[in-house]
């Protein structure tokens, strides 16, 4: 069989922000391929560059080097990805499935489809009994499931996740994990996962980019050759 089409290729990336007194180097020469379909976690201290290079690859910030998803440089936000970030973003006076459907506002996509597409996601990851509630009436993990949701309404092939579980407390961390393998082996994307949590990384991935303190390179890339799907009781194994 032919090996699957690289699906993002980033190349000599750097990025340098200035300051008051001086330049401040964010990533130097950051190399490194994601092939469809895989699952590949960005890991590093805080501070690394990880968020950069993911905002970098979404076409929301400069950088010099190279960037293509499926063989088209990225000058500006491609139409094919879906970004998850830390905090949902959600929109306090709309409901979960108004927020969700604001993928396909913006998008002017068909409204009666996607509506249903919609109702579906949300019932997978479990809040068909919220769809009518307010953001302010759901917990954090809730909340960010339906920012999960709106970021795959459109179906990307890429889904970019900036640390989506970071500000969760262990219990709901663990849940989301589930929910999020669960979801990419129904429904296979190729996901770019920024993490520095060691555990996360390691449950999830199919590699990981390891990255040094700032300035951010890739010090290491390992494969992560688990069976799926992955429980939570896989960690205490030696394997693991």
């Amino acid at each position: 069989m032919p090996n699957p089409a690289t699906t993002v290729r980033i190349n000599g990336v750097s990025q340098t922000f200035g300051t008051k007194t001086r330049d401040l180097i964010a990533l130097d020469d950051v190399s490194f391929d994601i092939k469809e379909g895989e699952f590949v976690s960005l890991l590093g201290p805080s501070g690394c560059g990880k968020s950069t290079l993911l905002t970098a690859i979404a076409g929301l910030g400069p950088y010099s080097g190279l960037i293509e998803i499926n063989g088209q440089l990225v000058t500006k936000p491609h139409a094919n990805i879906g970004v998850v970030f830390q905090e949902p973003f959600l929109m306090e006076w709309r409901t979960v499935l108004q927020n969700v459907m604001l993928q396909a506002e913006v998008r002017g996509l068909d409204r009666h489809i996607y509506r249903r597409r919609a109702e579906s996601l949300l019932a997978r990851v479990g809040l068909e009994q919220f769809m009518h509630c307010l953001p302010h009436e759901l917990s954090g993990g809730m909340r960010q499931r339906a920012a999960i949701c709106r970021a795959m309404l459109h179906d990307p092939s890429l889904l970019l996740m900036d640390e989506p579980f970071g500000a969760l407390d262990a219990l709901t961390r663990d849940d989301l994990n589930l929910e999020l393998q669960d979801i990419w082996i129904r429904s296979p994307k190729t996901v770019l996962f920024v993490t520095h949590g060691i555990s996360e990384a390691v449950f999830l991935s199919d590699r990981i980019i390891v990255m040094s303190p700032r300035p951010g390179r890739v010090a290491e890339i390992l494969e992560i050759d688990l069976p799926r799907p992955r429980s939570l009781a896989m960690r205490e194994t030696p394997e693991f």
